[in-house]
């Protein structure tokens, strides 16, 4: 408890910036009126808040920081990814952040390899795929592929390639980031895949609303929530890097 209590007095601080631009987003985007400057600045100023707590907390381009530096890059594909969203280039905004979970695959490692953990996964992201084509199970309908759908509408083929692409890269970011903490003790890698975990969902909410037009209560809030959440916990679990407090609040992590 006394760990916990000198984490979060070192930490808070550091964090403040996040919460304020939490608050100031939430409290004055309502409806998320897209292709306006002030509603993708107020969009994309909690994930530079994060940028600012990881640099802040300390970062080099040593080898003990190499975690932190990814993370950190893939923060800032994800802000570039929020504000092409928030200006309806929906193709360029799936690239982009599909870059930032390059990254985050990068700063989550292949050690250990865990490889029921992904082979799980990929199956069942297939079995999602196609079950609801054939078996009418209630929600399950819901969860037919974006790619299906561009086929069938007939829109833009850079979407036809790149979701599949995209659901391969945020599928394996979720494996790396679960292999990491399945056999750790350190709260940090847990509350890491916890974050993955709610990426993943924020950005199926996003396709059962955009594209199979499923009317969820407040989309955007559940979206909106779920995703800073996730942003916040892959940012904080670069606390632990650094010489010094590798050995204090890593030692267990393999």
């Amino acid at each position: 408890m006394n760990d916990f209590g000198q984490f979060a007095k070192s930490q808070g601080p550091k964090l403040v910036p996040f919460l304020v631009t939490i608050v100031l987003y939430f409290s004055l985007v309502r409806k998320d009126p897209q292709g306006e400057l002030w509603t993708t600045v107020l969009k994309c100023l909690p994930i530079f808040a994060l940028v600012f707590y990881v640099v802040a907390k300390g970062i080099s381009l040593k080898k003990e920081y190499r975690r932190s530096l990814w993370i950190l890059l893939g923060l800032v594909f994800s802000s570039g990814g929020d504000a092409l969203l928030n200006i309806n280039l929906f193709p360029f905004g799936m690239i982009s952040f599909g870059v930032a979970h390059v990254f985050y695959i990068s700063a989550f490692g292949w050690k250990p390899i865990k490889w029921f953990i992904g082979l799980l996964l990929y199956v069942a992201v297939s079995l999602c795929k196609f079950t609801g084509h054939y078996i009418r199970i209630p929600y399950l309908e819901y969860l037919k592929p974006p790619v299906v759908y561009f086929v069938h509408t007939k829109l833009d083929e850079i979407l036809i390639i790149g979701v599949p692409i995209y659901c391969f890269l945020i599928t394996t970011m979720l494996w790396r980031s679960l292999a990491r903490a399945v056999d750790s003790r350190n709260f940090l890698a847990v509350f890491c895949a916890i974050g993955a975990i709610l990426f993943v969902i924020s950005d199926a909410l996003i396709a059962v609303t955009m594209f199979v037009g499923v009317p969820l209560p407040c989309a955007r809030l559940q979206i909106m929530i779920t995703y800073y959440a996730a942003q916040f916990a892959i940012a904080l679990s670069t606390a632990d890097d650094g010489p010094a407090l590798q050995r204090s609040l890593r030692k267990k992590i393999k």
